[in-house]
């Protein structure tokens, strides 16, 4: 019997294919990030082993770039046995599934001495051209955003450029922008496109705070089969007259000159429905908008576009006229949820404010209630904050407030001084506008919910969510004191146009440790049908940390970082983290996203930690997990950043013995 049951478990596994596979970011093009596999359980979880390795070779010294550290961030996809897997300079590799062998390579040759902001690359599309005949050249196709804003198709088989598709094989997506770039690194691509009813639906990532007329964040439709445009949609509307009647005005000068709104994160697709539903993100700059007033609808919203067309079916703004850089960093999920004893199609987004909206997939309207509650009024020079800002009713995953007797250190004299820091602030809860004085931010702008965005297990209901607890500091400069000298542990940006500078950091004790208590990172899993939190548990250790001094967005992964360096008395209190959950259906949450580098799987129902193995370097990425010859792998990117998260360029699976 103990035989035939072995046999059985990979013939069942090999006659399920679509459930074997990993066909997109999310797994589903929805980004449900939930398996069917029931191999790994809750029961043997604690036997997974490394079943093979692949180091992608760009932390060999010929790699090296410029200014900037690359970041292996991708999910791989797996289809049909075969593992496709991006890399931040732009090679696509293809592995077989069961054993890492390499089957074939490609390289965009993205320029290594560039300096973007976020040098990585988060995945690739695949689609397969049902017009095509089979084994035609080019029938199915791997899609692949560089980062450095190139869309390129290659044939899944072989990897050899499909000569159809745009130039000789890529579209140069800098061309036709309503604001064009004013450097080469103001613009790039770091999120696999959507692909549905054979349109390429693709948004774009651009640098914070530089000035207000950074480049422009309109979402384009490529067609699949010849990069030809079909059509654009702007966040951010080039018509005066049209942008003032969305909420677009400027005071002696052009809102439609606003740049930034633009869609970074992960794009989620309802092929049935024929929808794309587009995350989008803070106008520029983000933390002052007097030349942007009013509430800049289809700005830090979520905008469901018809693929068709790109014509808007419905918009939900999640942050009115954003001061915060709470951009919609998570990407979408799409979910059939129960509500009020009915079962209905809806779409889940998580925000950095530490809110999770569930929202009726066909018309936007909130399934979940959401108020409009008023919010403190801005002091600065030039701004009008819009009065009221919407929240959620579901508890909030990570705190909207510190005060100074909550404040945390590694001692006494520790928390003293986190004390003072957070007394000296202006905070008057989670939308508290920037100030000349000092502001505190919670959530800080890495979040709350960050770009790892949720899984959902839809037989328990439960939408899963990593958070972060952290604090931030954020200051406005007069215009004329930006000249005088840096402080040492600040992030500091121009803001050109507004009549203020910026500079923001981590709330960070002397020692190091954050201000806020623990847990610094949580895992946190919402009951959406009973509109409860079903458990929050602490994701990772914490780690000593020390303030940034480079340029770029003040987070995490610039944060220098000690591993082991706190007294064991803090341990288990939880990491900040970066990078995204799944769920299977063995009853597991697979999430790796912390500082301590490791991969854990948590009990779905519970939130119990089960398993954790060590990494190379921080998965700073989304695991994904599928089968191949009858057994089933659990895959991260153990890439790290160069930073807090360590230095990687592997691949690492998993598998039981």
């Amino acid at each position: 019997m103990r035989t035939i049951l072995l046999l059985l478990v990979p013939t069942m596994l090999s006659a399920q294919l679509p459930d074997a596979d990993w066909r997109s970011y999310g797994r589903d093009p929805g980004g449900a990030r939930s398996s069917p596999l029931r191999q790994v359980t809750r029961e043997n979880v604690g036997r997974l082993r490394v079943a093979w390795r692949f180091r992608t070779g760009e932390t060999a010294p010929q790699w090296a770039t410029g200014a900037r550290r690359v970041s292996l961030e991708a999910t791989p996809l797996v289809v049909d046995g075969t593992m496709y897997v991006s890399t931040p300079l732009g090679r696509v590799f293809a592995l077989d599934a069961a054993t890492g062998k390499e089957r074939w390579r490609f390289n965009a040759g993205v320029p290594r001495a560039a300096s973007f902001g976020d040098f990585a690359n988060r995945g690739v599309s695949y689609w397969v051209d049902s017009a095509a005949a089979p084994g035609a050249r080019c029938r199915a196709r791997i899609i692949l955003a560089s980062v450095d804003a190139r869309l390129l198709a290659v044939d899944a088989r072989d990897g050899a450029t499909c000569p159809g598709f745009g130039d000789g094989g890529q579209v140069d997506l800098r061309q036709g922008l309503r604001i064009a770039p004013g450097e080469f690194e103001d613009y790039e691509q770091t999120s696999p496109p959507a692909v549905v009813a054979g349109v390429i639906v693709v948004g774009s990532a651009i640098a914070d705070n530089g000035r207000t007329d950074m480049p422009s964040g309109e979402v384009r439709g490529f067609d699949a089969r010849t990069g030809a445009l079909r059509w654009t949609f702007h966040p951010v509307p080039p018509d005066s007259a049209e942008a003032r009647r969305q909420g677009w005005r400027a005071p002696g000068g052009d809102a439609t000159r606003t740049g930034g709104a633009n869609a970074w994160s992960v794009i989620a697709a309802d092929a049935r429905r024929g929808l794309v539903f587009v995350p989008t993100g803070s106008p520029s700059p983000d933390y002052h908008g007097g030349a942007r007033l009013g509430t800049n609808r289809h700005a830090n919203a979520l905008v469901a576009l018809r693929a068709r067309t790109g014509e808007v079916a419905w918009s939900f703004q999640t942050v009115h006229h954003d001061l915060w850089d709470y951009d919609n960093a998570s990407p979408p999920l799409l979910a059939t949820v129960r509500r009020g004893g009915r079962r209905v199609d809806a779409v889940l987004q998580a925000t950095k404010t530490g809110m999770l909206f569930v929202l009726d997939r066909e018309t936007g309207a909130p399934l979940v209630p959401v108020e409009e509650r008023p919010v403190p009024a801005s002091d600065a020079a030039g701004e009008e904050a819009w009065p009221t800002q919407p929240f959620s009713t579901l508890p909030p995953l990570s705190p909207h407030r510190l005060t100074p007797d909550e404040a945390f250190g590694a001692d006494d004299a520790d928390r003293a001084a986190c004390r003072a820091q957070i007394a000296a602030l202006r905070h008057e809860g989670v939308f508290t506008p920037p100030s000349e004085r000092g502001t505190l931010a919670v959530p800080s702008n890495i979040g709350g919910a960050h770009w790892g965005g949720l899984a959902f297990d839809e037989g328990r209901q439960l939408a899963v969510v990593p958070v972060n607890t952290i604090a931030a500091v954020v200051q406005l400069i007069p215009r004329a004191r930006m000249s005088e000298p840096r402080e040492d542990g600040w992030e500091y940006a121009a803001m050109r146009g507004t009549p203020y500078g910026i500079r923001r950091k981590l709330l960070l004790s002397p020692k190091g440790v954050p201000c806020s208590p623990p847990p610094f990172g949580a895992l946190v899993a919402v009951d959406v049908a009973r509109g409860t939190i079903a458990w929050r548990v602490p994701l990772g250790t914490p780690v000593a940390m020390a303030p940034s001094r480079g340029r770029g967005e003040a987070t995490v992964g610039r944060a220098g970082a000690a591993v082991g360096a706190l007294p064991d008395s803090l341990r288990g209190l939880g990491s900040p983290n970066l990078g995204g959950p799944i769920v299977t259906a063995g009853g597991l949450v697979f999430v790796g996203a912390t500082l301590d580098r490791r991969l854990r799987a948590f009990d779905v129902e519970t939130g119990r930690e089960l398993w954790s193995a060590e990494l190379p370097a921080g998965a700073k990425a989304t695991p994904m997990t599928y089968a191949a010859r009858g057994r089933q792998y659990v895959a991260v990117a153990a890439g790290g950043d160069g930073d807090a998260f360590g230095k990687s360029d592997e691949i690492v699976v998993f598998a039981l013995p």
